[in-house]
């Protein structure tokens, strides 16, 4: 028996295989057996092989009558090989002399199942030399040695990195191994992504690996055959896609047929990446003009979201690529090409893990286009003779202007594409912690051209309006959010802004009277002193610097210093030839002192003590001039402080990819927690563990340590994400309230999802007065049949249609304007097509229909006036409304026979209990349904505070015979539950007495 089986597969090539079986006879290591199967070949392939069999023993020739493909062809060899250990080596590839040596040795040392080996690339067919490099530099990475399932886990999970390759022509195996794995493969024809499949197999069946990738000695030949880039037609990228398709079915059936193997996020993961390279193909291979068509045959095979996912890679990439890149037009245009394709992409709303990567990877992109968009603002800085500048480090609101040019300082792990960058040209980035805001100034300095150049920051701009606003202590004009309605409201457009600035020299913030504002200090000396993290050498220091450099500047920095005014936040706007003149002056003597100063023992705040000294530098030099008569004309711009610069909170797709996703929507505020935790703790309870649950509450004051014990509360469900957004910003402007004293405002949340959760095409939303029996993923994958929402029919708004001389009648038909007013659905359980969402209404559409002052109950009537004939009626048990104020026997039993009837049948099996109305749980422990709701909500760690909202509803109703004591204790007295309740309601209280009667009651105690 040899040591080494080397197994050779060889179609059709006479132009590559001498070279490939020279190499073999030409090893140094002579123990081997080269089994060359010939597939049959149409060209000198068979006569070749048997020329080199006559001069070499070692060749065993193998011949197929019918051609069978790659992988059945190496399938043949390893039936064939008798060597302890076997390798593959394709017919256009070739051996180094010492290559055997290498792997013999290497086992010898080490002997495992499977040795991995490196490879030399040589690039052929016009193959670019950085691909080889590139190619060569991920196959000889080095990997970690391992055994049994990391071996496959390595190569194909994504949770792993996919950091080891497939290639089964760089691996060296137990003979027995292979034959064993072969055997359990296919038999049926496999081609373009054999490897990995054949791998999968392969490896999920080792138990021992090695890396030894300095043995090079396997020289592949990148270009030869199918591999490389030279381009193809779109029939020859369809048949492509056939070929993957038919490797990934194959490796799917294994993975089926070996459970014990736990294998399904191994073929995920090959299938995935061996996906990326074939669409590789696509944008490589595939000329422009045939995108389009090739893209319509891989959906044929895949589906469309699959494809969709990849072309918005593509986009991300190149989108990515712009951002990055000083010349970026290429990449750019390839971004929106790529774009442009997804256009002919229909991809269904759906909750499937597919559907969950391309969503992912399209916000992605769409969050770098917005930039890119952005970006191209830029454009228009040049052309404007007046530029002011933004100073801000981190992504912010801008307004509308081509006046108004963002910079980014500080660190730039990631450079804005719509800001100019502090560091370009000649700069003073690197002195930012100390200088701040000076590093813009001394960037437009030294590399802007404009007649006036002006200054402020990311949250603090000038009010360029002639209407006087109200300031604070500190002589700012507060106000919340970057946007149009700011712009309007202080003059920010460009054409206010020209006419204002062009009528003066210097515009600063107004020189406040220190003995009023800023805590009233006085001087700014004594400003400077009462600030607890400067040092008052500096300012001393600074001073003498200034006097030393320019004399004439000594009584104008005595007044200023002694006297009662300022400006402050380093903001103005200046003509050239001043600002000019101003940083002249200005700088020498930063540096002077910048020089001279030891920063070791400096706090964060005192580093920027350069930054401050400029205020008062700024002060002193327009004293200066104005005390010598240049006659500039002076303006005073008050001074807009946003508390909230940044962008609306933008929700992200989460990263989980081995678990479908469903989407679940809540809305509350800070007085609702209790029962939010409650709805969700009862949906998590009854929740498939395999699904993942992304739960968002949208809400604008919870407050933060509430989120924080809900967090905390909800980790011991692994299958759940919770997470809080606030949806203030997105009402604002928005007259929203309520007819109905038992309905709040967070009730129009619902409206905000769309927007809120981009990235989800399918959406469940959930009111938190909710209990729920059943498992929402259920809910979740009803199909919506293009449908724009689905829910369930509203048997209380039902009846009363049919109250006799009732007006709800009149008001579905005149104010609702409905067709079919038993058409009428329930809000508070609603599965939401918010693709289909999106493209029928606006968010400003819904909240302007919800700020109908005409509708009863306003958010649920708007979604049925504007949703009718769109819906899908969902079984009634999903919401089943609760027996308040007896409706069921006094109004229900008015509505249609067969609405009555289902809603009676779901109230015996019920997955979603609704306490719609102004009977709750927790105000009237005995309403119908409540045992249900309080099995769940003493389990939640609000459950006292429940307990305190029924006390207080019932409190004054409670008679005074409850109170007798003729009872088990309520609680106990080592019960921890005492260490709260104590405090708030001492022993003997009526209150306690109260409680300790309800809770008895809830408990099912005497």
């Amino acid at each position: 028996m040899p040591k080494i089986s080397i197994i050779v597969a060889a179609y059709n090539v006479e132009n590559y295989l001498q070279q490939c079986l020279d190499s073999l006879s030409n090893q140094t290591f002579s123990d081997f057996e080269a089994i060359v199967v010939d597939d049959a070949s149409t060209d000198a392939t068979t006569e070749i092989i048997r020329h080199a069999a006559a001069k070499d023993p070692r060749i065993r020739p193998i011949t197929h009558q019918r051609n069978q493909g790659l992988h059945l062809t190496r399938k043949t060899g390893v039936e064939h090989a008798t060597g302890e250990y076997a390798f593959f080596l394709d017919g256009d590839d070739d051996l180094a002399p010492e290559a055997c040596a290498q792997f013999a040795k290497a086992m010898s040392q080490y002997p495992v199942d499977i040795l991995h080996f490196g490879i030399t690339v040589i690039g052929e067919n016009g193959i670019l030399d950085d691909e080889c490099k590139a190619f060569e530099t991920f196959n000889n990475a080095p990997t970690e040695n391992c055994t049994n399932a990391d071996i496959v886990q390595n190569i194909y999970a994504e949770a792993n990195g996919q950091q080891v390759d497939w290639r089964v022509t760089q691996r060296m195996y137990r003979t027995s191994l292979l034959k064993k794995a072969f055997a359990a493969m296919t038999n049926e024809r496999l081609e373009r992504a054999e490897d990995g499949y054949e791998c999968l197999v392969i490896s999920a069946l080792a138990h021992t690996y090695r890396s030894c990738k300095e043995c090079r000695g396997y020289k592949y030949h990148y270009g030869r055959g199918v591999t490389g880039t030279n381009q193809i037609t779109v029939q020859k990228y369809a048949d492509f896609c056939q070929q993957f398709a038919r490797c990934f079915a194959a490796a799917q059936d294994f993975t089926n047929q070996h459970q014990d193997l736990d294998l399904q996020d191994c073929t995920d993961g090959y299938r995935w990446k061996a996906t990326e390279i074939l669409a590789n193909d696509l944008n490589i291979r595939v000329p422009d003009v045939a995108k389009a068509d090739a893209i319509q045959a891989m959906i044929k095979v895949f589906g469309p979201t699959i494809v969709a996912r990849e072309v918005w890679r593509f986009v991300r990439d190149n989108a990515w690529k712009a951002i990055i890149s000083k010349n970026n037009g290429e990449a750019l245009n390839r971004a929106r090409m790529w774009q442009d394709l997804t256009n002919s992409i229909d991809v269904p709303a759906a909750g499937n893990i597919e559907n969950n990567r391309y969503l992912g990877i399209r916000h992605r992109a769409e969050e770098l286009l917005t930039d890119l968009d952005t970006a191209q603002n830029k454009q228009a800085y040049a052309d404007q003779n007046i530029r002011i500048f933004v100073t801000t480090h981190k992504n912010v609101d801008t307004f509308d202007s081509a006046i108004m040019q963002p910079v980014q300082v500080g660190p730039k792990n990631y450079r804005f594409p719509w800001a100019f960058h502090d560091d370009e040209g000649e700069n003073i980035a690197d002195l930012n912690p100390r200088y701040c805001e000076l590093t813009t100034q001394y960037w437009a300095w030294k590399n802007i051209d404009a007649d006036y150049y002006g200054f402020c920051h990311y949250r603090r701009y000038f009010d360029f309006s002639d209407t006087p606003h109200e300031e604070n202590p500190y002589g700012e004009i507060m106000d919340d959010y970057i946007d149009a309605a700011a712009a309007k409201k202080y003059g920010l457009d460009d054409e206010n802004i020209a006419n204002v600035v062009k009528q003066y020299d210097v515009i600063t913030t107004p020189f406040g009277n220190l003995e009023k504002i800023i805590d009233k200090h006085g001087t700014p000396r004594a400003l400077w002193e009462a600030a607890p993290l400067l040092h008052d050498d500096d300012l001393k220091r600074c001073y003498q610097i200034l006097c030393s450099m320019y004399p004439d500047y000594k009584q104008d920095a005595q007044a200023f210093f002694n006297g009662d005014k300022a400006c402050f936040c380093n903001m103005f706007i200046m003509k050239r030839e001043i600002f000019f003149d101003y940083c002249k002056w200005m700088f020498p003597i930063l540096e002077e002192f910048d020089k001279n100063t030891d920063y070791s023992t400096y706090s964060k705040e005192a580093l920027r003590t350069p930054g401050h000294l400029s205020e008062r530098l700024l002060n002193i030099y327009l004293l200066h001039h104005k005390r010598i008569g240049s006659n500039w004309k002076f303006k005073e711009l008050q001074c807009v402080h946003f508390t909230n610069p940044e962008p609306a909170e933008q929700l992200k797709p989460l990263d989980i990819t081995d678990k479908p996703i469903v989407p679940v929507v809540f809305a509350a505020d800070d007085n609702y927690v209790p029962q939010l935790t409650t709805t969700v703790y009862s949906a998590m309870k009854n929740a498939d563990p395999h699904y993942f649950y992304d739960v968002t509450v949208l809400q604008r004051n919870i407050a933060w340590d509430k989120q924080e014990r809900l967090r905390g509360f909800f980790k011991q469900f692994p299958n759940m994400n919770l997470r809080f957004t606030n949806v203030d910003r997105e009402l604002a402007g928005y007259d929203l309230s309520t007819n109905n004293a038992h309905i709040s405002v967070e009730t129009y949340y619902r409206f905000l999802i769309q927007k809120v959760l981009p990235f989800y095409d399918k959406v469940l939303y959930l009111d938190s007065d909710i209990i729920i029996n059943g498992d929402i993923a259920k809910l979740y994958n009803i199909d919506l049949q293009g449908k724009m929402l689905g829910a369930i029919r509203d048997i209380d708004f039902l009846a009363n249609l049919n109250v006799k001389h009732g007006k709800r009648m009149g008001y579905a038909q005149t104010v609702l304007k409905m067709k079919n007013p038993y058409d009428y659905f329930q809000a508070g359980v609603l599965v939401l097509n918010t693709k289909a969402m999106r493209e029928h209404y606006t968010i400003e559409q819904w909240l302007t229909y919800a700020s109908n002052p005409n509708f009863i109950y306003n958010d649920q009537d708007v979604l049925n006036a504007h949703c009718e004939g769109n819906v899908l009626y969902l079984p009634w048990e999903w919401n089943v409304v609760h027996d308040c104020g007896g409706r069921v026997g006094n109004l229900f039993t008015q509505a249609p026979n067969d609405i009555y009837d289902a809603y009676m049948k779901s109230r015996s099996n019920p997955q979603i209990i609704h306490y719609a109305g102004f009977q709750k749980p927790w105000t009237d422990p005995d309403c119908d349904f409540a045992s249900i709701y309080w099995r769940y909500a003493r389990e939640t760690p609000f459950y006292e505070r429940l307990l305190k909202r029924v006390v207080k509803a019932n409190e004054p109703e409670i008679p005074e015979g409850v109170f007798r004591p003729q009872h088990e204790r309520a609680v106990g007295e080592d019960n921890p539950i005492r260490k709260i309740v104590d405090p708030l309601m001492p022993i003997g209280s009526r209150r306690r007495d109260a409680v300790k009667a309800i809770g008895r009651v809830i408990r099912g105690r005497k």
